[in-house]
């Protein structure tokens, strides 16, 4: 099921990818996200942003289910993906997880060759029926993410023997080579240079062209580039939702002009 939306200025629609609604989420007696709803766009790059501790990347965690490995960590509210619930029971987080994928903050490539760390995720999702399949994915991943071309003499090579911007564009590669429909991606660049940072926001602008990407930053100027719509989370809220040009020149919330003008922070 596909849902539909009337963006704003135009008669255009947008379909949603991903709806949130009346998300609660605790740890513990801490309540860290407080009656949060948003609609992530297919095909549109979504950012969030906000203080540190504000809850955004809670929020990101939320939407492939990685909060379920935090024991004291609880869930309220309904989360759909083309308008199936996916914190359903009948939901399997691991095929979510291949749908939903999802970049850190510090690149984390397996301690396996370059290859195998593509490979990974086809190999145990079954993607690639022989080697050749295999071979093709592979070569794929790494060309949507900008690095083939550095790295197809050298594919059996530790891939943790990569530069930082290799390394996060690797793990760029592996989060596609399970073909998912939504990219999650939590500070990617936090960890890298100016080049190196360049060359993922470009890579992010390439990519959503196939995917919903979703990015908390820190970097104002980052969202300003990379995004269409931007979310402030201040304090476990949501503050406001709105085209990214929208936010930045004109926000509705005196607390959003606050936080982009450097008053609170």
């Amino acid at each position: 099921m596909n849902v539909m939306r009337q963006t704003d200025e135009t008669t255009a629609t947008t379909e949603i990818k991903i709806a949130a609604k009346g998300v609660q989420v605790y740890y513990g007696d801490t309540h860290a996200i407080k009656d949060v709803d948003v609609d992530i766009a297919d095909r549109t790059v979504t950012a969030f942003i906000g203080p540190s501790g504000c809850g955004k990347s809670t929020f990101l965690r939320c939407l492939n289910r990685m909060n379920d490995t935090i024991d004291i960590c609880r869930i309220e509210g309904k989360i759909t993906m083309d308008g199936e619930d996916i914190y359903d029971k009948r939901v399997d987080p691991v095929q979510l997880r291949a749908k939903v994928g999802m970049v850190f903050q510090k690149p984390n490539p397996f301690p396996k060759s370059i290859y195998d760390n593509v490979a990974y995720g086809p190999r145990i999702h079954g993607l690639a029926r022989n080697k050749a399949e295999l071979d093709e994915i592979v070569e794929k991943s790494l060309r949507r993410a900008a690095l083939w071309g550095e790295v197809k003499d050298r594919l059996t090579a530790p891939g943790t023997g990569l530069s930082g911007g290799q390394q996060q564009r690797l793990c760029i590669a592996r989060a596609v080579a399970t073909s998912p429909e939504v990219l999650l991606m939590d500070e990617p660049c936090s960890a890298l240079d100016p080049i190196a940072t360049a060359q993922v926001e470009e890579l992010i602008d390439e990519l959503r062209s196939r995917f919903a990407v979703v990015i908390v930053t820190h970097s104002m100027q980052q969202a300003a580039r990379v995004s269409q719509k931007t979310a402030f989370f201040h304090l476990g809220n949501l503050v406001e939702f709105d085209a990214t040009d929208r936010i930045f020149t004109n926000p509705r919330d005196p607390r959003t002009e606050s936080y982009i003008t450097g008053r609170i922070g």
